[in-house]
C-alpha cells in the first residue's frame, strides 16, 4: 500500500467534491480560456517578492495569510460601503448573484480551487467590494464618478499616490496570481447601477486612471475605446496597453541549431582569395606615396616577385604554408567576418535556410552596452510608440527605444507582465525579449544615466545605479521565441557595430595579439630576423649614405 505524501489530504473529501462537480448540472464553461495562471518557477526563485503579495490577498491562491490577515478588517469595511449602494438588498444578495456564474469563475484560474461554492462567491464579492473601493481613486480623477474614499480607508488609499501603502497595494494588484476576472467587477458594478451601460462606463473610468497610472509606457494618444469585455484582469488589461493586439501575431520559431550548413558557409566565404588582393592593392596605394628611409626596403620587399606570386595564389593554399597558418585566423576574424552577410541572397522570392531569422540562444542574445555603442556612432532617440516603436535606422545609425517611466512599482509590473506573457501568450514573448534588450544594452549606472539624458528613461528611482540594477535583474525567460522587428534591430544594430574598422581592430588585437603567445611568438620572430637582417645589411654597406643619415661627430 502506497502512502499519502499528503497527510492533511481528505480522499472522502475529495471524491464527495468530485461526485458533486460532475452530478450538477451547470452552464459548460469548458471554451472559457484560462487567464490566472502560478507565476512559472524559474522566474517565482528569481525575486519571490515580486509575485507573491505583501499587504493583500485578492483571490483564491493566497487566501487567510496570516501576514496579510490584517487587510481583512478593510475589506469588510468596502464590503459595508458596497452595501449601501445595493437599494436596499443585503450583500449576501450580491454573494448569490455571483454564485450563479461559479463555474465561470473556477474556469478562469489555472490552479484547481479547492473551495465550495459559497466560500469562493464570499470571497469574490469581498475582494471585489475591496478592489472596486480602490480603483475609485481613478475614476475621481476623470469626474464625480464614485464618491470619494470612506475615512477607514484614507490612509491606505492616496490620491496622489506618495503613501508607501498605497503603492504597496497597487504592486500587488498587479500580481499574476492575486488577480479576480474583470467580469466580477462588472457584476459587483451592475447590481449597484441602474444599467449595464453606466457599470461599464465607470468600470472604464477607473480602467483608464488606472492604466495612465501603472503602465511604463504611457497611455498611447491612438488608444481605442476600453472594451470591458474584452479583458481577462487587471494584469492583462495594462498588458495590451503595453503590447497592443497584433492583426496577424507571429507563429512561436523554436531555436534550431544547424551548425554543419553554418560551418560550411564560413569556409566557403573564407576560400574568397578576393579580399587578400583587395587588402594588396590597399598597401600598395599607401607605399606607393612614401619613398623616405626604411620605406624603400620595405618596398622593394612588398613588391618583390616571390611576394606577389603569394597573393595571387588562392587564400586556402596561403593559408597552409609555412608561418602563415599563424595567420589564418586572424586574417580571416579581420577580413571575412562579413563576408557571409554580403554574398546572403538579395531577392525575397529565393527559399533558403539561411534566410530563416532564428531566435538566438538566451546566453547568445548578446548586444554592446550604451557605452560602447555611442563610442562607435550609435545614436538613441526616444519615440512614444511604446514597445513596438523598437527600430534601427542604418541610414541615420540611430536606435529608437520607447520612454519607459521607472518608479517604485514598475519592477514589479515589468516582471508580472512577463510572467503573464510567457503563461498566456500563443505568440512571441514581446515584452519578454524587451527585457533582455534592455538588459544587454545597461550594464552600468553610466549606461542608464546615458538613456536618462536622451530622455528614454524617466528616472524616478533614487539613482541611475537603481535603474542599472533593476534592468540587470529581469534576465530570466521561459522559452525562446521570433520576434521579428526586436531581432532585426538587434541585429542590424551588432551589424554595424562589429563592422566597425576600429572595433574589429580593438577585437582583433584583445583576441589574436594580447590573447595569444603563438601570435606574439611570431611577431618576436619576425620583428628580431628583420634586426638581423638590418644589422648585417649595415655591415656591409654604409646605412648613413643611404638612408642619408648625417653620422654625429
Amino acid at each position: 500500500m502506497t502512502s499519502n505524501p499528503n497527510p492533511s489530504f481528505d480522499e472522502i473529501k475529495w471524491v464527495i467534491q468530485m461526485r458533486r462537480t460532475l452530478d450538477e448540472e451547470l452552464e459548460d464553461y469548458s471554451e472559457v480560456p484560462v487567464c490566472i495562471f502560478n507565476v512559472p518557477k524559474t522566474l517565482m526563485a528569481t525575486k519571490p517578492d515580486s509575485y507573491v503579495p505583501q499587504e493583500v490577498a485578492l483571490g483564491p491562491y493566497h487566501p487567510w495569510r496570516p501576514e496579510l490577515y490584517e487587510m481583512e478588517r478593510y475589506k469588510l469595511a468596502a464590503a459595508r460601503r458596497i452595501q449601501k449602494y445595493l437599494q436596499g438588498l443585503k450583500f449576501h444578495s450580491l454573494v448569490d448573484q455571483l454564485s450563479k456564474h461559479e463555474a465561470r469563475i473556477r474556469a478562469c484560474y489555472h490552479k484547481f480551487l479547492e473551495f465550495n461554492g459559497e466560500t469562493l462567491s464570499w470571497m469574490m464579492a469581498i475582494d471585489a467590494s475591496f478592489l472596486l473601493e480602490f480603483l475609485q481613486v481613478y475614476a475621481v480623477r476623470e469626474g464625480p464618478v464614485l464618491t470619494r474614499v470612506s475615512s477607514r480607508m484614507s490612509h491606505i488609499v492616496d490620491y496622489a499616490g506618495t503613501k508607501s501603502a498605497h503603492n504597496a497595494i497597487l504592486r500587488d494588484m498587479v500580481m499574476l496570481e492575486n488577480q479576480i476576472p474583470l467580469f466580477v467587477l462588472r457584476k459587483v458594478l451592475e447590481f449597484q447601477s441602474s444599467s449595464l451601460d453606466q457599470a461599464d462606463y465607470k468600470l472604464c473610468s477607473m480602467l483608464a486612471g488606472f492604466g495612465e497610472d501603472l503602465c511604463p509606457f504611457g497611455m498611447r494618444e491612438d488608444l481605442p475605446e476600453i472594451e470591458v469585455a474584452e479583458h481577462a484582469h487587471l494584469l492583462d488589461f495594462l498588458y495590451h496597453l503595453t503590447v497592443p493586439r497584433l492583426k496577424e501575431p507571429s507563429e512561436i520559431m523554436e531555436v534550431m541549431e544547424n551548425e554543419n550548413e553554418s560551418s560550411e558557409g564560413e569556409e566557403g566565404s573564407f576560400g574568397d582569395s578576393s579580399y587578400v588582393h583587395q587588402l594588396f592593392e590597399e598597401i600598395c596605394k599607401i607605399l606607393s606615396k612614401l619613398n623616405h628611409g626604411p620605406v624603400r626596403i620595405i618596398k622593394s620587399i612588398i613588391f618583390s616577385k616571390p611576394v606577389e606570386l603569394i597573393v595571387k595564389l588562392p587564400w586556402k593554399i596561403v593559408s597552409n604554408l609555412p608561418g602563415f597558418a599563424i595567420l589564418k585566423y586572424p586574417v580571416k576574424y579581420l577580413l571575412f567576418s562579413q563576408n557571409k552577410d554580403e554574398n546572403k541572397p538579395e531577392n525575397g522570392n529565393s527559399i533558403s535556410k539561411s534566410n530563416i531569422i532564428k531566435p538566438p540562444l538566451i546566453e547568445e542574445i548578446t548586444i554592446p552596452s550604451v557605452s560602447e555603442l555611442s563610442k562607435s556612432g550609435v545614436r538613441f532617440s526616444p519615440t512614444n510608440g511604446g514597445i513596438l516603436s523598437i527600430a534601427f535606422d542604418a541610414k541615420t545609425v540611430t536606435l529608437y527605444l520607447p520612454t519607459v517611466s521607472l518608479d517604485v512599482n514598475t519592477e514589479v509590473i515589468l516582471r508580472n507582465l512577463v510572467a503573464y506573457e510567457s503563461s498566456n501568450a500563443s505568440g512571441p514573448l514581446i515584452v519578454t525579449r524587451y527585457t533582455e534588450l534592455m538588459n544587454g544594452i545597461i550594464d552600468t549606472k553610466e549606461d542608464a544615466k546615458f538613456l536618462r539624458e536622451r530622455g528614454i528613461i524617466l528616472n524616478r528611482l533614487k539613482s541611475d545605479e537603481e535603474v542599472a540594477d533593476l534592468w540587470n535583474g529581469m534576465s530570466k525567460s521561459i522559452r525562446l521565441t521570433k520576434v521579428p522587428f526586436l531581432d532585426k534591430a538587434i541585429e542590424d544594430v551588432n551589424k554595424y557595430h562589429t563592422g566597425r574598422w576600429k572595433i574589429k581592430a580593438g577585437k582583433f588585437m584583445k583576441r589574436y595579439v594580447f590573447g595569444s603567445w603563438q601570435f606574439l611568438t611570431f611577431l618576436a620572430a619576425i620583428l628580431i630576423l628583420l634586426l638581423m637582417t638590418l644589422q648585417a645589411f649595415c655591415s656591409v654597406y654604409s646605412c648613413p649614405r643611404i638612408f642619408k643619415v648625417t653620422p654625429h661627430q
